[in-house]
């Protein structure tokens, strides 16, 4: 369980360093920037990477360095790929505190002073995260007020995770000591998919994690040419790539675990779990496209946790899939069951949206 705390006044200035990859955002800059340069209570610092992007955008960029001193610009001379721009970047940090900001997403109003103010209350956390609403065209009015705070210790929050296996963090909102950065290396380029999944856990590993809850801390543009809705589409992948960030944490990170073999257990059972659920989803709401994977994703279950195979969820996904290949379609009772697996989805979703979890 996570430590609810009050929240406490920002006494200090603290500098953050704001990153900012670009790749054919430019029309989306000024407003990212403008942002962050907006943010009360704290001093910041704004790297803008253009990765030779050939819609322009290093001319918005220039344009805004050249009004305001706290801008500066790297230009790539040949394009490197996400996962090199973003080391590059964060590597020149110079703050107390760092952010990745994706060219096409927002900070709330306030944000970088209320995750400074958890961060500097408690020394022992490595990041905060918050609350990061959808847009599209103009992002929605920003809510300011903090409920209160969470922090839990790094296995706790690894722990409650671990048993969903999902990515509850979105990242534009992430605020990390720059410290737990440098310790941790970079992005790791060996998981192009899940590496910022794979960061968030790594850093647990060297300290607690906060949340502020009640306030909105960021925006996420939703729009056709999100970089992991055009590259990374599928949820087969995504479940791959999750599992790859797991084996790679455990590999890298598990010694500074207290009990990694309980944790890899727990997180192998919960995504053999997740792909079984999903295949008996895909038959009860007549999902053609994810049906075509679900021998795929019984193939991961097994894979992952070969033990899934004796459990009653095995049984009903198999059945699901016997009736798929011999042309029958949900009756009354399977499209009932998608109710109410529609109905604890949207209870999961405010659980997460109120507690991060």
């Amino acid at each position: 369980m996570s430590a609810r705390a009050t929240p406490r006044p920002l006494t200090t200035r603290p500098t953050v360093s704001v990153f900012i990859p670009c790749y054919n955002y430019g029309h989306f800059l000024r407003q990212c920037v403008g942002s962050v340069l907006a943010q009360d209570d704290v001093d910041v610092d704004v790297l803008i990477i253009d990765d030779a992007s050939p819609d322009g955008s290093v001319a918005v960029a220039r344009e805004l360095a050249a009004e305001d001193p706290r801008v500066r610009v790297i230009e790539n001379e040949v394009n490197k790929g996400h996962i090199a721009t973003y080391n590059l970047g964060l590597g020149a940090a110079t703050g107390d505190y760092l952010v990745l900001l994706s060219a096409d997403d927002l900070l709330a109003p306030g944000s970088l002073g209320r995750a400074c103010a958890l961060l500097e209350a408690h020394p022992e956390v490595a990041f905060v995260y918050g609350y990061v609403p959808d847009f599209t065209t103009e992002p929605p009015p920003a809510k300011t007020d903090v409920r209160d705070w969470s922090v839990w210790t790094g296995p706790e929050w690894l722990e409650l995770i671990g048993r969903r296996a999902h990515n509850v963090v979105s990242c534009p909102e992430v605020v990390m000591r720059t410290s737990v950065y440098r310790d941790l290396g970079s992005y790791e380029p060996r998981l192009p998919h899940s590496a910022d999944f794979y960061l968030w856990m790594a850093a647990a590993t060297r300290g607690s994690v906060g949340r502020i809850n009640g306030a909105d801390q960021a925006f996420y543009r939703v729009h056709g040419n999100n970089m992991h809705l055009e590259k990374f589409a599928g949820v087969y992948t995504d479940l791959r790539e999750r599992r790859k960030a797991y084996e790679l944490l455990f590999e890298e990170h598990g010694s500074r675990m207290p009990d990694p073999a309980g944790l890899e257990a727990l997180v192998r059972r919960s995504m053999a779990k997740d792909a079984l659920q999903l295949t008996c989803r895909a038959y009860d709401r007549s999902d053609e496209a994810l049906l075509a994977r679900a021998t795929d994703l019984m193939e991961f279950a097994a894979e992952t946790d070969p033990s899934i195979r004796d459990t009653p969820l095995w049984r009903a996904c198999a059945d699901r899939v016997d009736r798929y290949k011999n042309g029958q379609r949900p009756g009354t009772r399977h499209r009932a069951v998608a109710v109410a697996d529609d109905l604890r989805g949207r209870v999961r979703w405010r659980r997460w949206r109120r507690t991060g979890i």
